[in-house]
């Protein structure tokens, strides 16, 4: 049994103290290499100190020997360095991608209205940092002091100087990250909205095209783009403008030592090659340096992709462990449901109900009266604010996300397939085994839409497109349709199953609805088509987020006519309905002073005044019941 994963904000900081085991063999490399780099200052200072005062052929050649076998070494551990920089790069990719994808799934399912799809991009740009020159100034930069001590030990003046000069540049970097941090995050913030415009508009390209939106909508991204390419222009200007005076300043200080060196040099306090040797020296100890302003932007921007990492890692509810649960019978409870986004007025407000195992109930209300909300959150996918969803007395949002995709289907009302085949899409990407691939058809079957898909060039096999692009709404309905009922899962929550239907395919689904239920499914239906409420037992109507009626169909249906006839009367309907009460009167209707009337009457009147004859009929057909279970308006 699946057991639910820690923590993703655990995960990253745990695969981050792995990828800190490598920074030993880095800082051993970097040393190596930064001590070796002495080899070119020393190398001058013998040859002026032995070579050229003793006229020793001998000494020059074994001292140009030592050289170039240092400088061979040095070579040698720099391809180690780049190499293990790029191993490391790999390995966080592939350790924490799956990890921050994961994340983002379910920050963006957590978050309502929030999406957030930057997080590969981001690492991506960590990687990359990893594996570019931009992280080599960051490296290098503590064996400065090493450089500079040697200059000390030549001459205290020459030190002094090389150390002014490291100071200034120092500065100069930290003016190039005062002057670039606002326009580098307002960059960023622009190039993302333009990114995500520009996917809305290809994502709705049929509307674009439709509506002649393209050129509105062209303008506003490239208001998006210019707003971000005129911040990162500002950005860049002012690091060039830096960078180009560190160069300039650089040059000009090893002139300097250059100068210095040689006044000492007549004063006969150094040597000719102490003056070289120093001026190299120098030139070594602050290269880190002028490479780190060069190179702000990109590490600049590294930094600020791994804080978003740390953010969206972060961003994941707590998960407690799942205990090995048996497949659930059905039984079904809403307790006191709430959501709302941070913020913002609640979206739903104290939703309970029961639904016993072959149960079916319809959601029905008013738009935005929070229905779409509610499945989400019956179904997982959202967690409440507060309350619970229990399916056999545990709670949905607590089961492991792999236990629940096997016992809850669930059908949004926006369908969304994904790249792949339709036996891939039915079956939600899991291993195709042969026993896999006859519950695929079985589902199919049971959706209606088997022989739809044996009519597709390849059958099962057929490659639908990103988002299904080469199927019908229809299409993509029964498949979608299809997919949520692949494992003949326990709990079937369908978002306005028959949107896109015809009659021949609402006729199938009545079918299947029927068939669920007599195989002990529980079923919860957003519908207002009466082929489908004639298949429910129950009634839930919301309004305004808040739970305003919920009981059995007829009752519910009986209270919802009676709002009809005060809200706007038709007498034709009137009398039929005052001559079912007369043959068998319902029974009184618990009156809930906190409800949503109002709305209530006016969603009635709108949306059910062409079904009270439907209504009338549905009452009559209960009237053998010996009794009738009354209507509840919950507090």
């Amino acid at each position: 049994m699946t057991m639910m994963k820690a923590p993703r904000s655990s995960a990253l900081q745990a695969v981050m103290k792995e990828a800190r085991r490598a920074i030993r063999p880095l800082i051993c490399f970097s040393a190596g290499i930064n001590i070796l780099m002495l080899t070119g200052a020393f190398y001058m200072l013998q040859v002026y100190h032995r070579v050229l005062g003793s006229h020793s052929l001998e000494t020059l050649v074994t001292l140009s020997l030592m050289a170039a076998a240092a400088i061979t070494t040095m070579a040698g551990l720099e391809v180690v360095r780049a190499r293990l920089l790029s191993t490391v790069g790999t390995w966080l990719n592939a350790r924490l991608a799956p990890v921050l994808l994961s994340a983002s799934v379910e920050y963006a399912a957590s978050a309502p209205g929030q999406i957030n799809a930057r997080a590969l991009r981001d690492l991506d740009q960590v990687r990359n940092f990893f594996t570019s020159p931009s992280i080599y100034p960051i490296l290098d930069a503590p064996w400065a002091p090493i450089f500079l001590g040697a200059i000390f030990l030549m001459h205290p003046w020459l030190g002094w100087l090389a150390t002014s000069g490291g100071i200034v540049l120092f500065a100069l970097a930290l003016l190039t990250e005062y002057l670039t941090r606002k326009p580098m995050a307002e960059a960023a913030i622009a190039q993302m909205r333009a990114y995500m415009q520009a996917e809305q508009t290809i994502r709705n390209a049929e509307v674009v095209q439709a509506m002649g939106m393209l050129n509105p909508l062209l303008e506003s991204w490239k208001a998006q783009q210019d707003e971000a390419n005129r911040e990162q222009s500002l950005a860049s200007n002012r690091s060039s403008t830096i960078s180009a005076l560190a160069r300039a300043f650089r040059l000009a200080l090893q002139m300097a030592v250059l100068g210095l060196g040689a006044y000492l040099v007549l004063k006969n306090e150094a040597s000719p090659g102490i003056m070289i040797s120093a001026s190299i020296l120098m030139g070594r100890a602050l290269a880190p340096v002028e490479q780190a302003i060069g190179t702000w932007k990109a590490t600049i921007g590294a930094r600020n992709a791994y804080k978003r990492l740390v953010a969206v890692a972060g961003q994941r509810p707590e998960a407690t462990p799942a205990l090995p649960l048996p497949r659930p019978k059905g039984k079904f409870e809403a307790e006191n449901i709430m959501l709302a986004r941070q913020g913002g007025e609640p979206i739903l407000r104290g939703i309970s109900f029961r639904l016993k195992p072959g149960e079916a109930m319809a959601l029905i209300g008013p738009s935005a009266a929070g229905k779409t909300s509610l499945a989400r959150v019956l179904a997982g996918a959202w967690r409440p604010t507060s309350g619970r969803a229990l399916l056999d007395g545990m709670s949905v949002a607590e089961w492991a996300a792999e236990d629940r995709g096997r016992h809850v289907g669930y059908l949004p009302q926006d369908i969304e397939l994904f790249a792949g085949t339709v036996s891939e899409n039915i079956c939600r990407f899991a291993p195709l085994s042969p026993a896999a691939f006859n519950n695929v058809v079985k589902a199919a079957q049971l959706a209606g839409v088997h022989d739809l898909i044996k009519r597709l060039p390849k059958g099962y096999a057929t490659e639908i497109g990103e988002g299904g692009a080469t199927l019908s709404g229809g299409q993509r309905q029964r498949i979608g349709l299809a997919r949520a009922l692949y494992g003949n899962p326990a709990l079937l929550i369908l978002d306005e199953p028959n949107s896109n239907l015809d009659h021949e395919g609402e006729q199938a689904l009545a079918t299947v609805i029927g068939g669920l239920k007599a195989a002990g499914a529980t079923l919860i239906l957003i519908s207002h088509r009466p082929s489908i409420l004639d298949k429910v037992d129950k009634v839930l109507v919301l309004n305004h987020g808040a739970q305003d009626l919920f009981g059995p169909r007829d009752a519910v249906f009986s209270e919802l006519a009676r709002r009809v006839r005060e809200a706007n009367p038709l007498p034709a309907v009137a009398a039929n309905q005052d001559s079912a009460h007369e043959a068998n009167p319902l029974p009184a209707v618990v009156a809930n002073q906190g409800s949503v009337r109002n709305p209530a009457r006016r969603y009635a009147a709108r949306k059910l005044s062409p079904k009270l004859n439907l209504i009338s009929e549905t009452i009559r057909d209960g009237d053998a019941a010996a009794a009738q279970p009354s209507v509840q308006e919950q507090p």
